[in-house]
């Protein structure tokens, strides 16, 4: 038996959605059926759902993009066959991952969730691996650009935590504030993630040496932090005996060849050939850490590094210039979080996620703190001075907005945070960088992309490249208490609103950086075009008359969907 919600409100048997049918094709269609749960499945009626980037990269990659595939472990094969929302491979596919909804129906044997709850669902199942990532809402599981979506609570309950995916929240806050609390999150996720600061205990340690330099330091790493598996590639008897006096059993091999995409945990490279990082790079596992201890010999040329991976397999880089490999450990820092004293520069700061950067570190309240804004666009950084000015002259915050293609951005940075995926700004930012510099790479490069990166520089100043993807389910609760606390109001972010008729435009807006911030889709406005909240004025003016400051409220957003309801303003 299924519980459902009240009858005044019956579920239907089609719906409107929007699908990625194949690479770089998108259809609305609005006659998709919407499916019954079953014993232990959950049907939830989406109110509001953000646009990301990177619904832009599944449209553009679809079966080639890594979430996009079959869940290879963490959820038994009959289970999968049970759940009609599973699109992995060429199925079409409903994107979508940044929603909120009320729970309409639930199966009789669903114990965690009841008919209407209202719930933020955190959408990337870490716990379900496919062959390149992991599985996640709105990729190989069909996500919120629809009006009703079905999950299964068999595979939305954490393992090792129990908590609940689909997060409750209360009726409060604005369906648009609560949705955005996804891509808030991800960017409160990217400062608190923990580094680490030692050789992953248990795991699996390279360690190569090139002739002429010592191998000095491991004994104290090993000491803190024993590995299950210790790998040597040196080059004299010398640094076979450095190594085999650390007291863990060493497996010797002869070249590279032998070692070549194993996937380590730690490399220690005791060198400084910029060809021998570029192929020992591809041997890091995921969170793998790579140290390079020079030796005060520089490297003779820009490294290629892999920053997709930094992003999405967080590989992180350390080293020193001297000759001992506890000091690269010892320059990593605790994590990715601003300090007192720092001055930062938000590369690509007038894009949506850009604004969001400037405003969490303005408003956390850091002391003698400097943002300097960076973004190519007059007219957008005109729009996040307004959005951000006040909230970082209340906090004491020199906040300054900079064209960089008729400014130029003066060096010596301690914090840089990048939203514009361009290998090329990677580059750019070290040597923007001042000493401990740590570079928030927060832009989405796929894996395989390389910067060319000076790692003598890197090196000298202690900088520290950082990147995450996503956010954790403890993440988005942190967000959500500071919205429904009140502290913040996520939108602040927020620059247009659509109906499932204004989708393609919005992704073609995200693509293009044309929108100065976040976009939100209402699905009861199947047939609403893009409206840029600049535009409610001449197109919804009661709508218009109900914002605060050019800002969005729950009062526009009830307003909206009483008088666009059923239009047909997609023109």
């Amino acid at each position: 038996m299924t519980a459902v919600e009240p009858t005044e409100r019956p579920i239907p048997a089609t719906q409107h959605a929007i699908q990625i049918v194949d690479a770089g094709r998108i259809v609305h269609n609005r006659d998709k059926a919407v499916s019954q749960p079953g014993p232990h499945q959950i049907l939830v009626r989406m109110d509001a759902v953000g646009i990301c980037f990177s619904d832009t990269k599944l449209l553009h990659a679809f079966t080639s993009h890594p979430r996009k595939s079959e869940v290879l472990s963490g959820l038994d094969p009959a289970v999968l066959a049970e759940i009609p929302s599973y699109a992995p491979g060429r199925l079409p596919t409903v994107p979508g991952h940044e929603p909120v909804g009320h729970i309409v129906a639930v199966g009789d044997q669903v114990r965690r969730h009841r008919v209407g709850e209202r719930c933020l669902i955190q959408t990337d199942y870490r716990h379900l691996p496919t062959a390149a990532a992991n599985a996640a809402f709105g990729y190989n599981f069909e996500g919120g650009l629809q009006e009703y979506v079905l999950l299964d609570e068999r595979m939305i309950i954490e393992p090792g935590t129990d908590e609940r995916f689909l997060i409750a929240v209360g009726e409060e806050p604005s369906a648009s504030a609560v949705a955005l609390v996804e891509p808030w999150a991800c960017v409160e996720a990217s400062y608190v993630y923990r580094e680490r600061r030692e050789p992953l205990p248990g795991g699996r340690l390279l360690v190569v040496a090139d002739a002429g330099h010592a191998v000095d330091g491991m004994a104290d790493l090993i000491a803190a932090a024993r590995p299950a598996q210790l790998t040597a590639l040196v080059a004299d008897a010398a640094q076979r005996w450095q190594v085999d006096a650390v007291g863990v059993d060493v497996a010797s091999v002869a070249d590279l060849g032998e070692v070549t995409r194993q996937g380590f945990d730690d490399i220690v490279y005791f060198g400084a050939n910029a060809a021998t990082i570029e192929v020992l790079q591809d041997c890091l596992a995921f969170r793998g850490l790579f140290n390079v201890v020079t030796g005060g010999v520089p490297i003779g040329r820009a490294t290629a590094i892999d920053i997709g991976r930094v992003h999405y397999d967080l590989i992180r880089w350390t080293g020193t210039t001297g000759s001992s490999a506890a000091e690269g450990y010892s320059a990593i820092p605790a994590d990715g979080e601003v300090r007192d004293g720092d001055r930062m520069a938000v590369i690509g700061a007038a894009g949506p996620m850009g604004l969001m950067h400037v405003v969490r570190a303005a408003s956390a309240g850091w002391k003698d703190l400097s943002i300097a804004a960076v973004d190519v666009d007059d007219a957008r950084l005109a729009n996040l001075q307004r959005a951000a000015g006040a909230i970082a002259r209340s906090r004491g915050v020199d906040l300054k907005v900079t064209n960089s293609r008729s400014t130029e951005v003066a060096p010596g940075f301690s914090y840089i945070a990048l939203m514009v995926p361009a290998p090329a700004l990677v580059g750019q930012a070290v040597g923007l960088a001042g000493l401990g510099c740590r570079i928030n790479i927060f832009a989405g490069f796929a894996t395989g992309t390389r910067a060319d990166i000076d790692l003598n520089i890197y090196l000298e100043r202690h900088c520290y490249l950082l990147g995450t993807s996503g956010s954790g389910i403890q993440d988005m609760k942190a967000v959500l208490r500071k919205v429904e606390s009140g502290e913040l109001d996520t939108n602040i972010s927020l620059d247009a609103v659509a109906g499932f008729e204004g989708v393609a435009d919005a992704l073609a807006a995200v693509e293009a950086r044309t929108s100065g911030g976040k976009i939100m889709v209402y699905p009861a406005l199947t047939e609403l075009g893009l409206v840029r909240l600049s535009e409610l004025g001449e197109r919804f003016p009661t709508v218009a008359a109900r914002l605060r400051d050019g800002q969005w409220t729950k009062a526009a957003e009830q307003e909206l969907l009483r008088v666009a309801g059923g239009s047909k303003e997609s023109e």
